[in-house]
């Protein structure tokens, strides 16, 4: 049976790039596999789109139904996050770089995961291990991802790892200026204009369970806030008809790269709460919370503290 590598829904470009270098490495080691996403190509975001065209790869194959079927998991290990009937399916490895979900198995497993910035950061090791050469392209698919994760370097999630993993698959690549890369990419993930609201609000977005609370956390990484000046009502708008289908809580974070900080859009049955979360006070349900970037090390964390989890 192919083994179907699939990262989270709403997938950004670490869950699309890593199911496609994954997906990859299993083949180079005789198992076979392929990767997938739960998203068509439509779908996906403009950053990742303009991944996949600048290193000349194919999208990953859709999938929205687990059941039956042999899956890696790539970038999450939560079963909120995965195709329908993930209980359905056996997973047969997982690759990741956030907090441990809860997704099960019978058997045992292929599981790593460590605390670097980036999926792609992990399986960069794990083709050394192996001692597989990566293609160029997936190279380069893979040094986006961790630019893109690490926000160039300056999230509170990038290490040492990180960085040491750009600098090999740039060589890799091929890519000599990764900042200008980079600022490529931040255009295409921050261009708003034209994009319904809920398209935004999902753009990045995850759904974690709270001691029994559904909290949805979105977030846009943008050049400048006033980019966004002109659709808050709009995206609080996408925020309430998402909030109604049956979330405590969504939050939008609106992420200024060049400023360092986080506009955070709340939506909750206890604001309270979350202003406790954070140390901070809303207005006009909102608060800008200075050196925020990240919602994996930042954002979720303490709202697991505040909702005793």
């Amino acid at each position: 049976m192919t083994v179907c590598v699939v990262g989270h829904s709403n997938p950004d470009t670490d869950s699309v790039t890593s199911a496609i270098a994954y997906a990859t490495l299993l083949n180079a080691q005789g198992t076979e596999a392929k990767a997938c996403m739960q998203s068509d190509a439509e779908g996906l975001n403009p950053e990742s789109k303009l991944v996949l065209d600048r290193f000349g790869l194919t999208a990953p194959e859709e999938i929205t139904d687990a059941a039956g079927k042999q899956l890696a998991l790539v970038d999450f290990s939560d079963i909120a996050q995965g195709p329908a009937h993930l209980a359905d399916a056996e997973v047969v490895a997982i690759v990741d770089h956030h907090k441990i979900g809860d997704v099960t198995t019978n058997n045992p497993i292929l599981f790593r995961a460590e605390p670097v910035g980036c999926t792609g950061t992990v399986l960069n090791k794990m083709y050394k291990d192996s001692s597989v050469a990566i293609p160029k392209e997936v190279a380069g698919a893979m040094l986006c991802a961790i630019l893109s994760d690490t926000v160039n370097f300056k999230s509170p999630t990038c290490t040492p790892d990180d960085k040491a993993a750009v600098a090999e698959l740039k060589g890799v690549a091929g890519v000599e200026d990764t900042d200008g890369l980079f600022m490529d990419m931040l255009k295409a993930k921050s261009a708003v204009a034209g994009v319904p609201a809920k398209d935004l609000l999902f753009r990045d977005y995850k759904d974690f369970d709270m001691k029994g609370n559904k909290v949805g956390v979105g977030q846009l990484e943008l050049a400048t806030i006033d980019q966004v000046s002109d659709l808050r009502d709009a995206l609080m708008q996408a925020m309430k008809e998402v909030k109604a289908d049956g979330r405590h809580t969504v939050l939008l974070m609106l992420t200024d790269v060049v400023k360092e900080g986080t506009d955070l859009v709340v939506l909750s049955d206890d604001p309270a709460l979350i202003e406790k979360a954070f140390n901070g006070k809303l207005e006009n349900a909102s608060m800008w919370i200075d050196g925020m970037m990240s919602r994996k090390k930042q954002t979720v964390p303490n709202l697991q503290e505040a909702f005793g989890c």
